[in-house]
């Protein structure tokens, strides 16, 4: 993953905040169309509409999800295999 400094993540704070403050009060079923919308959106403006493009946008996204996997996911799964054991 690519991490950024510091100093360089803090011109999003605020908008993030916002952002997640906004999906948090949402019904727990529309959280995902919204979030896909917000995320679709942003890769429409972000990426001209061309393949080499195209395709370094699904790239944030596959690194995006695996990041989010190693990070949330797979601790989670350690504490669940403590309490309950492995399969």
């Amino acid at each position: 993953m690519p991490y950024i400094k510091p100093e360089n993540r803090k011109k999003y704070d605020e908008v993030l905040k916002e952002l997640v403050s906004i999906l948090k009060t949402l019904p727990p079923e529309e959280v995902d169309g919204e979030l896909n919308y917000i995320l679709t959106k942003m890769l429409k403006e972000i990426y001209p509409l061309r393949y080499f493009h195209i395709n370094k946008a699904i790239g944030v996204l596959e690194c995006a999800k695996l990041e989010f996997y190693r990070r949330v996911a797979a601790p989670y799964e350690d504490i669940k295999i403590k309490e309950s054991g492995d399969v």
